[in-house]
């Protein structure tokens, strides 16, 4: 799993990560962040975040709303010494609550509750087949940063890394329109999931890739990103 702590006081960030560490099993990622706003900022992508309520600056239940913007998926467990945040904590679809301090057998539980939860999730999302260089390949929708059209190929950038296939860009494009994806230039295709910000006409990627916006095509891309985000929020 990938995990994240983010609490503006270093004596709590310590003290979970000591816990943490603890756990019996290896976890893929482990990070701190000390604001709301440094951890929107990073852009990455995690499985658990564990988070504080009563922060400076931008606190944890703003923090949250921003962060549903653009993941409904990661759970989000609030850490914090104040029991009456519990139903502020819920409206933001928090995955749990823990009171400071954090007892770790609270703790390990809160991480096996978002294992299966994961595994569920995992389990509920068709994997998509495609004829790539290296054989039939199985990928999830989400795995899939962007399809591009380069020297004759279709480059899939993905989690893992880079596929080629034959195929035409377009095909593509209406294949995945259904899973969240929108062509903003007439090589690219993007999953809007995994769009971080867009700055003029270059659109940056939670994996730290920067694609093209046509100018022919970027007012009908950017409602397409709107309409997409819109219709999350509501979910």
């Amino acid at each position: 799993m990938r995990i994240a702590i983010c609490d503006d006081e270093k004596s709590a960030r310590d003290l979970l990560l000591q816990m943490l560490w603890e756990y019996p099993e290896a976890f893929s990622c482990l990070d701190t962040y000390e604001s709301g706003e440094e951890f929107l900022e990073s852009g990455k992508n995690y499985d658990l975040l564990f988070l504080d309520i009563d922060m400076k600056g931008m606190d944890g239940i703003e923090t949250a709303r921003k962060i549903r913007l653009r993941d409904k998926k990661l759970k989000i467990v609030y850490v914090t010494a104040y029991r009456e945040y519990a139903g502020k904590a819920f409206s933001v679809h928090a995955f749990g609550y823990l009171l400071k301090p954090v007892k770790k057998e609270r703790l390990f539980a809160q991480i096996e509750d978002a294992k299966s939860y994961r595994e569920e999730e995992k389990q509920e999302e068709e994997p998509l087949e495609f004829m790539t260089t290296e054989g039939r390949t199985l990928l999830l929708p989400g795995d899939i940063y962007y399809f591009e059209f380069w020297n004759r190929k279709i480059r899939l950038c993905t989690k893992e890394g880079i596929l080629e296939m034959k195929g035409k860009i377009g095909d593509v494009r209406d294949r995945m329109e259904k899973y969240g994806f929108a062509a903003p230039h007439k090589s690219f295709v993007v999953n809007l999931e995994r769009i971080k910000n867009i700055k003029g006409y270059e659109i940056f990627l939670m994996n730290g890739a920067c694609i093209p916006l046509s100018q022919k095509q970027a007012v009908g891309f950017k409602e397409t990103l709107s309409k997409y985000l819109a219709d999350r929020k509501e979910v």
